[in-house]
């Protein structure tokens, strides 16, 4: 290897690897650099190249840039990666190129979406992002004060995952997860097929909702047993068969945790069906959507696992969930698959920094426009949730009152307008930064008290 002192640049273009895809001797390679890095499960292969390189700089003057994968500055990769960097190694990003597509000339060759990443071990005043409308446009340059590993301009934060809000929020959590090999899972045939046979079944059969089925609006229904008496069971042969299946499914398992699911078969692997209407957000969302879709759905719907659920959750909840503040702050925390956003509760809505004291007034009036984007919605009942919020076929009605509720939303963090996302996004990292080293240990894991509502 080069000795540091006759090095000026350390650049490249490593493998695009997920953390699923790694082979067995890229997992081995990687094993010495992340052994002793916390969570280090999750990263891609990319971030080995980061990893060695920071003690190699250490000390020097040397610059590095690398192009990766864009995961590597959202999500839950870096509060890991980037704690590494920054706290151990004092790096400084001196330049950055937002998401980008790059596409390979070899066939068969999937486009892939990267960032790219130049760094040092030392600051400099002169600091530039290339920002792009979207992955396929021209990038436009901005000069900035600092670039944080989120690649934006604020101060060098880290979000990580944490098991409650950091603000007074009502808690998230996943929906229910069956663990059934697909027998309490019902198509609109399957349904039939059962209430041909036992009609009494009908009780215990709801609605089953996940993201794509919230999304589209496409019908499913599970067999959900949870209050279920033996001797009605008993009466119900076609339901009795598949309770069968799942315990032999289940004991079957390699797993000793399914193993032991055996004993209860007729229950969900794990309940967390609200008692009351809910606000539902699906756990993958296209980046196309100027919002994430989200929905209130009643307590007799069933969430499953691809949908995060808000119980308790009222007008003014769902009006901050579905703005542009709370959408600025998706784009740069969430996590992506792809670059569709993949929200997470531990992440993304536990950091978020919700309204500080909003006043009576600025209350209502996120209420009043939140319930004018479901009056909106409404208005085109044929019209499913992905209809609804393509950018291409957005009603315009819809898309004045989300804009209302935008103007709403905002108000309740500061008088003066914000005339963009990076506006918004850098003002929250400011609030994130301050509600997460002013306030008390205790008190920011602890602060799951819903708003006023």
């Amino acid at each position: 290897m080069l000795p540091a002192e006759r090095a000026s640049y350390v650049f490249g273009n490593p493998p695009f690897v997920g953390k699923k895809e790694q082979s067995a001797a890229q997992k081995a390679d990687v094993m010495p650099l992340f052994a002793a890095i916390k969570g280090s499960g999750v990263l891609d292969y990319v971030t080995a190249w980061y990893l060695k390189a920071a003690p190699y700089i250490h000390g020097t003057r040397i610059r590095c840039a690398f192009v990766s994968t864009n995961s590597i500055t959202q999500g839950e990769q870096v509060g890991i990666l980037w704690g590494e960097l920054l706290n151990r190694y004092h790096i400084k990003i001196h330049f950055a190129h937002r998401t980008f597509k790059w596409s390979n000339e070899a066939r068969g060759m999937a486009a892939v979406h990267c960032v790219i990443i130049g760094f040092a071990h030392f600051d400099v005043n002169d600091k530039r992002i290339w920002d792009y409308e979207n992955p396929d446009s021209e990038a436009h340059e901005l000069k900035v004060h600092n670039i944080n590993p989120y690649l934006i301009d604020a101060a060098d934060v880290l979000i990580t995952n944490r098991n409650t809000p950091i603000s007074r929020a009502p808690e998230m959590n996943y929906g229910s997860f069956a663990l059934d090999d697909g027998n309490y899972t019902l198509s609109e045939t399957d349904r039939e097929q059962i209430l041909t046979e036992n009609p009494n079944a009908e009780k215990f059969i709801r609605p089953f909702i996940g993201g794509k089925e919230l999304l589209h609006n496409i019908k499913r229904w599970c067999l959900w047993l949870t209050d279920a008496q033996p001797s009605e069971l008993r009466l119900l042969p076609a339901v009795l068969r598949r309770v069968e299946a799942v315990k032999e499914w289940r004991e079957a398992s390699n797993r000793e945790t399914t193993k032991k699911l055996s004993l209860t078969p007729t229950s969900f692997a794990e309940i967390r069906q609200p008692a009351t209407d809910y606000v539902a957000i699906p756990t993958l969302s296209s980046e196309r959507r100027t919002y994430i879709p989200m929905a209130f759905l009643p307590a007799e719907v069933i969430a499953s696992n691809q949908l995060y659920i808000l119980p308790d959750a009222t007008l003014f909840h769902f009006g901050i969930l579905n703005s542009a503040m709370h959408m600025a702050w998706v784009r740069y925390t969430c996590g992506r698959l792809e670059s569709r956003y993949r929200y997470s509760a531990g992440i993304v809505y536990n950091n978020y920094p919700w309204p500080d004291e909003p006043t009576d007034k600025q209350h209502a009036a996120v209420e009043g426009a939140a319930q004018a984007v479901l009056d909106a919605r409404a208005q085109f009942p044929q019209s499913s949730l992905a209809d609804l919020y393509d950018p291409l076929t957005m009603p315009p009605a819809l898309v004045k009152a989300h804009q209302a509720l935008d103007r709403a939303v905002d108000a309740c963090y500061r008088k003066a307008a914000f005339t963009n996302d990076a506006q918004r996004v850098e003002f929250l990292f400011e609030r994130y930064q301050q509600l997460t080293s002013l306030l008390p240990t205790e008190t920011v894991k602890n602060r799951s008290r819903t708003q006023k509502g």
